[in-house]
């Protein structure tokens, strides 16, 4: 099914029929194909909704950049229009991110708790070895103002190859800026805007956002506690896909019950 908003086309899909709501945000570049067993188990007691971000999946990317903002703005509408009520908010990576924004401007949503997954929102501190692989890139970058277009375009692409991140160079280039803007915003000090029950669950050997992130979340939400998953890493949803599914399960039914 499509979502249709302001220059937003966006893909969802639906399942279950049942009072209780579940949004699950996935993390950037992931599509609704992440989490298709958990979906498997949830349907049958909860209704679930689940959309494919805007450039990814089957959701095509506007004409424009993107800011975190635009995110948050559109799973508001997403929320609003679909008459989503009390959902749980399953988010996972940059899923984070919007749940962050939503609680940060949109006091209206009546979001009945929280299942956080490796959430992305604190901003790394750069090493001195990114430092200089950045001053590095931006000068040769200057070279490619005196090339001929033909050639200019090949060797910004082959720069960014051998400089930029795995998730940047794979991206289609209209979609970068938007990426840029998003992991240099520092949400630090707007995750203490989040007053909602929290299970916070992240995997121990995260590469992509270590586990200091996860206790640093944990002590500024009030009514949060974390669940690590040993050995996991960004994806402990599917690195151990009955343990993170089970204690989802018994989050979800405690809450139901209380």
């Amino acid at each position: 099914m499509n979502f249709c908003v302001n220059d937003f086309t966006v893909y969802y899909e639906k399942y279950g029929n049942n009072k209780k709501n579940i949004l699950i945000l996935p993390g950037w570049g992931d599509t609704r194909k992440t989490f298709n067993y958990l979906i498997s188990i949830l349907k049958e007691k909860y209704t679930i909704y689940i959309i494919d971000y805007p450039g990814f999946g089957n959701s095509p990317f506007p004409n424009r950049d993107l800011d975190i903002s635009d995110y948050s703005e559109l799973i508001h509408n997403f929320i609003v229009k679909c008459e989503i009520t009390n959902p749980t908010i399953i988010a996972h990576s940059f899923g984070g991110r919007i749940v962050i924004d939503l609680f940060k401007k949109y006091r209206d949503l009546n979001i009945k708790n929280l299942i956080l997954i490796d959430i992305a929102g604190i901003k790394p501190k750069k090493s001195l070895r990114k430092k200089i692989k950045e001053k590095i890139y931006k000068t040769l970058k200057k070279v490619a103002f005196i090339l001929p277009k033909k050639l200019k375009m090949k060797y910004l692409e082959r720069l960014i190859k051998i400089f930029g991140s795995t998730d940047y160079s794979k991206l289609n280039p209209n979609i970068r800026n938007t990426f840029i803007k998003i992991v240099n915003y520092d949400q630090r000090e707007e995750i203490k805007n989040i007053d909602k029950d929290t299970l916070i669950i992240w995997g121990e050997l995260d590469k992509d956002v270590p586990l200091k992130d996860g206790y640093f979340i944990r002590d500024n939400i009030k009514d949060s506690g974390i669940v690590v998953i040993p050995k996991g890493g960004h994806f402990p949803y599917l690195d151990n896909v009955y343990y993170v599914n089970k204690i989802i399960l018994e989050y979800l039914k405690t809450y139901d019950d209380s």
